[in-house]
Order: structure tokens, then C-alpha cells, then sequence
């Protein structure tokens, strides 16, 4: 059987996109059915200019495959819509298998409306395999756990699988099928990674699965936490940085810190690795603020870690425990203030708008923000991600009325929507305002003294760091407009972060509350288009 793996786009455009993260989770699928001898073309469409349409049935008459497979988040479900109907439309018919968070969050709801031939819940490496050597002996799917289907125009879903205990089992994500080397070429300061002009990121899990609730996440209730062992993730990454020439490498894992142990055991492993380079490599991992103390962040920086993020939420107990977040405020300033004394670069969230906020939890947050942060983490609003509680508790109270038009049409925005019980419409109306206008306030936005397009038609920026005062140049850097862009970077030399921005856009933040109306209209018809083109 011939199988064809879409890359869905992560971006409403036509055109080469190189920014997204890079897909593990389907990096993984394309090696365990290439290692299952299975016959794979993988297809990344963000690599390509064209609608969906047009690439897909070039490439489905270039081969006749038996099976189309994808799989997205739950924001995907436009692209993973046009990757199906494309699909149907072509004369040769394969079959089609969706996985991702985009069905596992709302498994009957997406599999009436998308209408797969098939669907993976949950983790799919073994999932898939046993469908397709099933499919492959034309026998009926009703004994592989984890799979939605058809029988005689009814949906059916088998018991659900067990999560993957051993993760050293599987192979290492197939990088070089996805495209990862053409990806990296492309890769500039626009995309996020602001340590190097020339970044070479390399994303990788060394575990899996999270057993805390949080109310505005998805994921299975009930999910374990499982560890790869030191010795495999250093494996991988010798050979990923060979392969790849790879100076960054960025540590995907929610919980990376929940081991102590195991965390001083990586970071010993890792600086003995990095020396074996010619070349400067550093990395980045995500941390709980309960797990962090000066010793760990000095044994981070020591190792090469240079960037550490956090989710911090909120600063009132009251809230954190209503999100059953399992942290304290004490724990998020201890966090903050070791990490920024130890010249840790911190990326992280404070997120208003919990069902338990009030007037008083939310401001203390904010003020909170105001004395302590220095703009070095992002003000937001908590967004109601299918299958998470806080998004079955907006479709309860009838916040959000419809499901699949709130899925298709409104979750890729920041949705301000009221989902307290406590705040009125009025008190969140001037919340968002007070957010906003602490927003540009006390974050540090900085035009460059220099801006020069290079020869590639790239652009080098020069700017002066707010806090140390610094001169550092930024290039290799892309802009759609050289009149209107942003880019949140830090201080190659403190550490700190601060935006880069044009002359228009920092007008657009000083006159944010004026301009808001025509933003949002003008977003939201904007991809209502884009989709449409997709």
C-alpha cells in the first residue's frame, strides 16, 4: 500500500511559509510506518505556492496512493477541510486517516463534519500501524483500539488504546521526509529564534503526557507522564546536530523539570555533548515554577540552556486553584526573579479571564505584572480550546452556542469572551482596555537607529537594548513590509526582551483602543478570505 502524509499549513497563505513549528507528532508517524516497511511519500505543503487543491491533485496524479493522512491542532480545522475535500475530489479516491488534537478533542463532532474515511485518537504511532496492516488484509477495524469509522453510514468508535509506556521504543521523528533541512535553510530572526542571525533549531520530546488538569489545556484525562531515557535523547540530538548542523535546540516538554534528578543528569549529558561541536550551540527548555530553585537555573545556564519559558497564568491563589493549576503566587515570583538574577531570557503568560476571575484577582495580577516584570512576559486571555474544562464550561453556559462554528470560524483569534461568573460584560470590556494599555505602557517597544535590505532580500536591523543600553544588530531577518513589522527579541547581551518595531506599527500600539474595531474586523475577514483560498 502507498501512503501519502500531508504537512497541513499552518498559515492562511498560498505561499512558501517557513515559520511554523515543526510537526513531531507527524515526524513520528511517517517513522513508524517507514519502519513498518510501509511505502511513504510525505508531502509538507508549506513548502510549496499554490492552493491546497492544486498541490494535492498534482501530487495525486503523480502516484495513485491508497491512503491520505494528516492530522492538526485544534485551530486546523480549516486546513485539515481543504486537505479532505481535495482529497475526495480527485479521481483516484485514496482513503483518508485523520489524527491530532483537532480529533481527539472533539472526536464525533469533527469526524460528522470533516468526514474522514478513518480517525486516530489520542497517541498515534501504534494506532496507525495496526489499522493500515488490517486494512491491508481487508479485514473489519472494529478490534483496533483508538479508531473512529464508518459502518454502513454509522460512526463507530473502538475502546480506546493505552498509552505508549516504553518511548525509547519508538524511532526518532523522520525529519528529513517532512522537510526539516529545507525548513532550517529558510529559518531567520523573524522566526522567533532571536539568539543566532542563523538559527538551526532542532525541536524534540524527551517525554510525553502530563498528569495535572489544568482547566484551559487539553489533554486525556488520566494521561501519565513518561520519560525517554537520557541515553536515548542523547542520541538523538548527537545525531540530529550532525546531521543538521544544529546550533539550537528547543526542548518541547511541559514537564521537563518535574524530575529533578533526571533534569541535572541531561544537563551534565548535554554539556559534554555540546563540547564535542566547533560551533556554539544552545538551548531552551519549558519549566514549572514549583520546580525551580537558583541551583537548577545556574546548572541551566551553565549547561547552554539560554531561554527558559513558564505558563504562569495568574497571581491570585484564588484563581490559580480554580484552574487547578497547582502553584502558588510565591512560587511564580521566586521563578521570575532567579531566573531573570541568573540572565535567563523568559518567555511566559499570565491569562485573564478564568471562570473564578473577579475585578480584585485580576488586577492583582496585573499590577503584579506591572511592578515586577519588566515586560518580559506576555499579557493575555484564556482561549477556550476544545476539550479543555474551561471550553465544555463556555458550551454549558452558552457562551459559545455553537460548537462547530466556534471550531471553523472564531478559535484562531483572541476570543475576549466573558467566561466568568463573577466579571460583567463591562468589567472584562475594561479589563481588556486596562490589559492593553499596560501592554504598551510597560513592555519595551524600540525603533531600530539602523534598517538595511540586504542582498537576499533579507533585512539587518540595529537596535539599542532598553535595558543595557547595548547596540546589537539582528539580521537575517524577513518582513512582509518594511513599514509595518514587530519582532519580540532579546538582548544578545542581558538577555532581556524588548520588540523591534516600525514606525507604523508602534503608532498602532500607542492608538491600540482607537484602532481596535477595524482590527478585529479587518482580521477576521481577512481569514474568512484566506480560508476560502486556502
Amino acid at each position: 500500500m502507498k501512503i501519502l502524509l500531508i504537512v497541513p499549513r499552518y498559515g492562511l497563505t498560498n505561499k512558501k511559509d517557513y515559520t511554523y513549528v515543526f510537526p513531531l507528532g507527524l515526524g513520528y508517524i511517517s517513522s513508524v510506518l517507514k519502519e513498518a516497511n510501509y511505502e511513504v511519500d510525505c508531502f509538507n505543503l508549506n513548502h510549496f505556492e499554490g492552493t491546497t487543491e492544486f498541490l494535492i491533485n498534482r501530487q495525486l496524479n503523480r502516484k495513485k496512493y491508497d491512503f491520505v493522512c494528516s492530522g492538526h491542532m485544534g485551530i486546523g480545522y480549516a486546513a485539515i477541510e481543504k486537505i479532505i475535500n481535495a482529497t475526495r475530489k480527485h479521481k483516484s479516491r485514496p482513503k483518508v486517516i485523520i489524527g491530532g488534537a483537532l480529533i481527539t478533542s472533539e472526536p464525533e463532532l469533527m469526524f460528522k463534519s470533516l468526514k474522514p474515511d478513518f480517525a486516530v485518537v489520542g497517541e498515534g504511532e501504534k494506532t496507525i500501524v495496526k489499522l493500515l496492516n488490517c486494512l491491508g488484509e481487508n479485514k473489519n477495524p472494529k478490534k483496533i483500539e483508538g479508531i473512529i469509522y464508518w459502518d454502513k453510514g454509522k460512526v463507530c468508535f473502538t475502546p480506546p488504546r493505552s498509552v505508549i509506556e516504553n518511548l525509547d521504543s519508538l524511532p526518532f521523528p523522520d525529519f528529513e521526509g517532512l522537510g526539516f533541512e529545507e525548513q532550517l535553510k529558510h529559518t531567520g530572526n523573524e522566526s522567533g529564534y532571536h539568539i543566532f542571525d542563523y538559527p538551526r533549531p532542532y525541536p524534540i520530546l524527551t517525554s510525553r503526557g502530563c498528569p495535572f488538569q489544568c482547566t484551559f489545556c487539553y489533554h486525556s484525562l488520566g494521561e501519565r507522564y513518561r520519560k525517554r531515557s537520557i541515553k536515548e535523547v542523547m542520541k538523538e540530538l548527537e545525531f540530529g546536530i550532525n546531521k543538521y548542523k544544529i546550533n539550537l535546540i528547543a526542548i518541547y516538554d511541559d514537564l521537563f523539570a518535574i524530575d529533578r534528578k533526571r533534569l541535572f543528569d541531561f544537563c551534565k549529558k548535554i554539556k559534554k555533548l555540546i563540547a564535542k561541536f566547533p560551533w556554539e550551540i544552545q538551548w531552551t527548555c519549558q519549566l514549572t515554577v514549583r520546580d525551580v530553585d537558583k541551583k537548577m537555573l545556574e546548572t541551566l545556564r551553565d549547561s547552554g540552556c539560554s531561554a527558559v519559558s513558564y505558563g504562569f497564568e495568574s497571581y491570585s491563589r484564588k484563581v490559580l486553584k480554580s484552574m487547578k493549576k497547582n502553584i502558588t503566587p510565591e512560587q511564580i515570583d521566586n521563578a521570575i526573579k532567579l531566573s531573570m538574577g541568573t540572565g535567563m531570557s523568559i518567555q511566559g503568560n499570565f491569562i485573564f479571564g478564568d471562570v473564578a476571575e473577579t475585578k480584585q484577582t485580576a488586577y492583582k495580577t496585573l499590577n503584579y505584572w506591572k511592578k515586577n516584570c519588566k515586560g518580559q512576559t506576555q499579557l493575555g486571555f484564556i482561549q477556550a480550546y476544545p476539550g479543555s474544562a474551561i471550553y465544555k464550561h463556555s458550551v454549558s453556559k452558552g457562551i459559545i452556542k455553537n460548537k462547530l462554528d466556534f471550531i471553523k470560524n472564531k478559535i484562531r483569534h483572541t476570543n475576549w469572551l466573558n467566561m466568568t461568573d463573577e466579571m460583567t460584560d463591562q468589567e472584562i470590556l475594561q479589563l481588556k482596555k486596562d490589559i492593553l494599555k499596560a501592554r504598551r505602557k510597560y513592555s519595551y517597544y524600540v525603533l531600530p537607529s539602523k534598517i538595511r535590505r540586504t542582498k537576499n532580500k533579507k533585512y539587518t536591523l540595529q537596535a539599542k537594548c532598553p535595558f543595557c543600553k547595548k547596540t546589537i544588530n539582528y539580521a537575517n531577518t524577513s518582513f512582509n513590509s518594511k513599514f509595518y513589522y514587530t519582532m519580540n527579541v532579546s538582548c544578545r547581551n542581558c538577555n532581556m526582551r524588548f520588540f523591534i518595531v516600525s514606525r507604523l506599527y508602534k503608532f498602532t500600539v500607542d492608538h491600540y483602543q482607537q484602532l481596535d474595531i477595524l482590527r478585529r474586523n479587518y482580521l477576521f475577514l481577512r481569514d474568512r478570505f484566506l480560508k476560502k483560498r486556502l
